[in-house]
């Protein structure tokens, strides 16, 4: 299905109270008597702290309180995987992005004002800011309680490498490198606590995971999980960025409001946020392929080191999505590779949209085109002989037999739609007479959906269906703005057949339905859509209950909004079968559970089914260069991508447009350079993203092949359509200049080649 705005009606359950401003974010709630927090950040990266003065802060006007670590009466530190991040420094700074103390003032200004007068005396260390330097044996720990300054380490070993060297006609070696980056969502962390006189701290955020938050704060408290209550609000972007340190926010701000009785609001500037939230991470990724002179890959070593920057947070498992995809989505019989996440003092790497396969597929994409021009052999024609299929066992051992693999499919589909052959000869290839140089370029990948072998994967729902017929709806996915609930809406009005206008979304609470994992990875859709249909089964069962119990029958059955019998007779409609429900004592009400198909790993082997199911997708561009300048155009952007079904088609090309953008963005301009481990950019005016204008035509191309392993036969697109632009791109730039550029930000290279060509 070929995407034009307008074919499908678009539909959001908050769309009015967006659009008409009325949607209140966490920074337009207030509470009587609330005060407000400021943190107090580390000087430097590496540093002994031996002790923090703030005497002279208190004395400051509105100044309420100074904390610091001391203050903490739980844990001072928590993480996801490996506890080692501090709400607040104890003793040891590893970040300029370390918050010393947090100031809490009757007014946020008069609390940023103090802040100058804390005084931290420090020892400052030297920093270690290079991760293949951080794993030198003679190199000082930044966590010695690890034990080494690998965070993580993962490895494949499928076949017989050196085997597949002796049966290789060529040998190529590669290395590329790929950049630090922001999230760049609009609205930076806020967090409203307060301590309820129940006693429980009852926390508002902007946040993607309220269950981990929630552990953040159990944890910074001493208390337990009860008595945390975290409740979501609209949030102004994500994209991954709003887990750990969204959660350490919430923390800070419910430490202060615990320990004064009263409620605080800490709300971060654009500076703040970009100072301490956790990027993109960096890697360096160095390939040594092997193939036949009929353009079989033989075998394929690959070294990737990613900086983790100073603590852990989910690096071990990014990187285990680049080990799963180390070699794109093609068979290689013969597979070493080797993955570490490095703690170094750089600001910390995290979750960020894509997680751990953009790198990855700028990477392969191009190295796969490195190969095929090296034997002669068109790009094209080189994955079609190498490229997954049906049944194809990957490099972990996984057959590929439970779902339709449309890799070919999706990118015949672009390559189709972009008229890829007949615009290859117009490429330029820099010749040095043209104006313009003209090039186009493409990439394909599969990506593994949902958390796969790095966790336990599973969600619920929750139905509630009224008096009135009216119903009230809940999972454990949480909106991060991107329409999960619009989609779970759509999902259940499909299974009840009801109208959608019928269905309210409830107000998400952390105490009102369990955890069912982090919104990320692409599994809103597949988990929490599989929970309502699962929760949507049984409410269909108590409705068939309550009219058989009225009606002295059995065995009817309920489809599209009535109740038949046993012979295929209509008994009655919705409305009445919910009214005979609550005569005879039988609620419609339904808690719903997805467990996803269970999956395998064996960490010393790399081998194991790592995910349940997999998207299929292939990116074209087709842009100019200026010979000149180096300026890059983009003039037009083709995706088509497997997502099993099209729940909400409006908002699905909404997904395919944001991640085009943002693939773009960090293919071509997006960079976050440190000065001695600290960001340089602080604000919008000196981080490059992609503006409007910087856009060509889009076309998004759905292809929907629904997946047995679905209940409601979606699979997930948020973060596929991220990962092919850059090295579509790259491509694309190459068949434009003449020349490959293995590097992130790619508009940098590109510049650096047109001044050498000048001088």
């Amino acid at each position: 299905m070929k995407y034009k705005t307008g074919s499908n009606p678009a539909f959001r359950n908050d769309a009015y109270a967006k659009v008409t401003g009325i949607a209140k974010y966490t920074d337009d709630y207030s509470m009587p008597q609330m005060l407000h927090a400021a943190p107090v950040y580390a000087p430097v990266a590496s540093a002994n702290v031996i002790s923090i003065d703030a005497e002279q802060a208190l004395l400051q006007p509105g100044v309420v309180a100074v904390f610091t670590a001391k203050d903490i009466p739980g844990n001072i530190k928590f993480g996801q995987i490996i506890k080692d991040y501090p709400p607040l420094v104890l003793d040891r700074i590893k970040s300029t992005g370390d918050v010393l103390a947090l100031i809490v003032a009757e007014s946020r200004e008069q609390a940023i004002a103090a802040i100058q007068f804390v005084q931290p005396v420090l020892e400052e260390l030297p920093g270690i800011f290079d991760p293949e330097t951080a794993m030198l044996p003679e190199t000082p720990l930044l966590h010695p309680e690890h034990g080494s300054n690998v965070c993580n380490y993962h490895c494949v070993r499928t076949g017989d490498i050196e085997a597949g060297e002796k049966e290789s006609d060529l040998i190529i070696e590669q290395t590329f490198s790929t950049s630090r980056a922001e999230h760049a969502y609009l609205e930076p962390e806020s967090a409203l606590c307060h301590l309820r006189p129940d006693g429980v701290m009852e926390v508002l955020g902007s946040m993607q995971h309220p269950f981990s938050t929630r552990r953040f704060v159990a944890s910074t408290l001493g208390l337990q999980l009860k008595d945390v209550e975290v409740k979501t609000v609209p949030m102004g972007g994500g994209f991954g960025g709003k887990d750990d340190t969204a959660a350490l926010v919430c923390a800070r701000a419910a430490l202060c409001a615990y320990l004064l009785k009263k409620p605080v609001k800490l709300t971060y500037t654009r500076e703040w946020s970009m100072r301490e939230s956790y990027k993109r991470h960096p890697y360096t990724i160095q390939y040594r392929m092997g193939l036949k002179n009929s353009g079989k890959i033989q075998f394929v070593k690959v070294r990737i080191v990613a900086d983790g920057g100073a603590y852990c947070s989910v690096t071990p498992w990014v990187t285990w999505r680049s080990t799963v995809q180390c070699c794109g989505c093609y068979e290689v019989p013969n597979v070493h590779c080797d993955v570490y996440g490095v703690y170094t003092n750089n600001v910390f790497s995290g979750a960020f949209r894509g997680f751990g396969s953009p790198q990855v597929n700028f990477s392969i994409e191009q190295l796969v085109e490195i190969a095929a021009h090296k034997l002669g052999i068109s790009e094209s024609e080189f994955r079609r002989l190498n490229m997954v299929h049906q049944d194809s066992v990957t490099i972990t051992g996984q057959k590929l037999n439970t779902h339709t693999v449309s890799l070919k499919q999706a990118m015949d589909t672009v390559l189709k739609e972009v008229d890829y052959e007949a615009k290859l000869p117009q490429c330029s290839f820099g010749k040095p007479e043209s104006d313009e140089w003209y090039g186009i370029g493409y990439a394909i990948s599969y990506r593994g959906m949902s958390l796969g072998a790095e966790g336990t994967d599973f969600n619920s729902a929750i139905i509630n269906i009224q008096p009135d017929g009216s119903v009230l709806l809940e999972t454990g996915i949480h909106e991060n703005g991107q329409g999960s609930e619009s989609a779970m809406i759509l999902i259940l009005a499909e299974e009840l057949g009801i109208p959608k206008e019928l269905i309210r979304y409830r107000f998400p609470s952390t105490s009102n339905i369990p955890d069912g994992g982090t919104t990320v990875a692409s599994r809103g859709t597949l988990l929490g859509g599989g929970a309502t249909v699962k929760a949507a089964e049984i409410v269909k069962e108590r409705i068939c209950e309550g009219v058989e119990a009225a009606k002295g029958i059995k065995n009817c059955q309920y489809k599209d909004g009535k109740v038949y019998d046993v012979v295929g007779h209509e008994v009655d409609d919705y409305f009445t079968a919910i009214k005979l429900c609550y005569a005879n004592q039988i609620y419609p009400y339904a808690f719903g559970v997805f467990q996803a198909p269970r999956v395998s790993w064996d960490e010393h082997t790399g081998h194991g089914d790592a995910y349940f199911t997999w998207v299929y997708g292939c990116q074209a561009v087709e842009l100019m260069v200026n010979p000149k300048t180096g300026q890059i155009t983009l003039l037009n952007m083709v995706a088509a991508h497997d997502m099993g079904k099209a729940i909400n088609p409006a908002m699905l090309a909404g997904q395919f447009y944001g991640g085009m953008t943002m693939g773009a963005g960090y293919g071509l301009y997006e960079d976050m350079p440190l000065d001695s481990g600290n960001p340089k950019p602080t604000n919008y005016h000196n981080y490059r993203v992609l503006r409007s204008t910087d856009m060509p035509e889009m076309t998004a191309i759905f292809i929907e092949n629904p997946d047995p392993n679905s209940p409601s036969g979606a699979k997930g697109i948020g973060e596929p359509t991220l990962e092919l632009m850059a090295p579509a791109i790259a491509n694309a730039l190459f068949r434009a200049t003449g020349k490959r550029f293995t590097s992130l930000p790619l508009a940098t290279g590109v510049q650096d080649f047109v001044k050498g060509l000048q001088q």
